[in-house]
């Protein structure tokens, strides 16, 4: 391999210019006194990475990696199939109707988790808002730590695979663990978690249980279409067997969603409208901004780092992630730690420190991912969330899940 030119002055201080000029903008969520957003950031920083020749145009594709792109936007088109043929509401309807309303938080809590776990939890908390509207609005129940459960759960149940969230999927793809592996590891943190966000909630609005009277009112289930929903679910479900069978996740998904692609009655538009193009535009120019930091010297001043704040250490490095995802939101901390896991010790437990923290740390505040914003956003027409009401329980639950998740890790390891 050809060696490259080493950059000159300038183009080191422009490389550091445009990676703090865009880690602001991730941390703010917009450019100060311009409408640049997180996705707008990155393709600025990686176009002028490459215009300032820091990376050249000929390398600028190689440093996205196309596995995680491939696996993130497929993924998308699966579970968005499966949400327009009605699978997550009429399943998390028919769960509640089972168990009944009086269990309504855990059932809540656990459907979230459990989705989470295996698809993206963007799309779970979609279809799980409307819902809880409507079921809180019928048992006459205040929503608010039922939305709260829904945020909380899909962030923790979303730690269990590799294609629970955008950074697991990159974890996955750059780490190299496979999906067996992943789940054996933080399935039960996940779990255990789910069992403490159930915990602190019911705690913390303890005046929000079901009034006694409530099992008696009917739930109805909305209509299914059985014939639209088939094969969605058969392909869904063959994915899924395809990860713990070892096939690569990129193209087990890939080839799940070219089948769906494959139809006489759904509109390939629909599930183009669906998928969210912004956090796809946004992986690619962060790809970009993060390779122009690192031939800049990036690399060798967080090993320096590491060795100074001992990072080698679980806790530490748990700590540092889930501070680092709160200030600039977690894709981009992932993206830009990626470098230093390989130059720890223990490697494969750095991998799956960083996949726990960096998502368990999306709880803290309504801020901290963006299921917690679609959870915000969403219910906003009849539910305002408060900051204050999103810290009252983000800030114990967070607490609590990442040192149950430190926990389990140190001793699994």
């Amino acid at each position: 391999m050809t060696a490259l030119p080493a950059l000159s002055g300038a183009q080191v201080a422009a490389a550091w210019v445009l990676f703090l000029a865009s880690y602001l903008v991730f941390a703010l969520g917009k450019f100060p006194g311009l409408k640049i957003d997180r996705p707008g950031a990155a393709v600025i920083g990686g176009v002028a990475m490459v215009a300032t020749r820091v990376v050249r145009p000929a390398d600028a594709l190689g440093h996205v990696d196309f596995g995680t792109v491939v696996l993130l936007f497929s993924m998308m088109v699966v579970v968005e199939a499966l949400r327009l043929a009605g699978f997550f509401a009429w399943s998390a309807e028919a769960l509640l109707r089972h168990l009944g309303p009086s269990r309504l938080l855990p059932a809540v809590i656990f459907t979230s988790g459990i989705f989470s776990a295996f698809f993206v939890n963007d799309v779970v908390c979609l279809v799980m808002v409307p819902f809880v509207l409507g079921i809180t609005r019928r048992l006459r129940l205040p929503p608010v730590p039922y939305l709260l459960a829904v945020a909380t759960a899909s962030n923790i149940g979303s730690v269990a695979t590799v294609t629970g969230n955008p950074q697991n999927m990159l974890i996955g793809s750059t780490s190299g663990i496979s999906y067996r592996d992943f789940l054996l590891h933080l399935g039960p943190v996940a779990l255990l978690g789910l069992l403490v966000d159930w915990a602190l909630i019911a705690w913390l609005h303890r005046g929000a249980a079901a009034p006694a009277g409530a099992a008696a009112e009917p739930i109805p289930l909305p209509p299914l279409d059985l014939t639209r929903l088939a094969k969605p679910t058969a392909v869904a479900a063959g994915v899924v067997i395809a990860f713990f069978l070892g096939v690569p996740p990129a193209l087990a998904a890939a080839l799940g969603a070219a089948a769906l692609l494959v139809s006489r009655s759904l509109e390939p538009r629909r599930l183009y409208g669906e998928v969210d193009w912004g956090l796809l535009v946004f992986f690619v120019g962060l790809f970009v901004v993060v390779g122009g930091a690192e031939r800049a010297g990036l690399t060798d001043r967080l090993l320096d780092l590491a060795r100074r704040w001992d990072l080698q250490r679980p806790a530490v490095f748990t700590g540092a992630v889930a501070l680092l995802s709160n200030v600039v939101s977690n894709v981009p901390a992932v993206m830009l730690l990626k470098s230093l896991v390989p130059g720890l010790a223990d490697p494969h437990a750095g991998w799956l420190l960083l996949a726990m923290a960096s998502t368990l740390a999306g709880n803290l505040t309504i801020t901290g991912s963006v299921a917690n914003l679609i959870v915000a956003e969403s219910a906003r027409p009849e539910v305002r969330i408060g900051f204050r009401d999103f810290l009252r329980v983000g800030v114990p639950v967070t607490a609590a899940t990442l040192l149950v998740g430190w926990g389990w890790l140190a001793w699994v390891r």
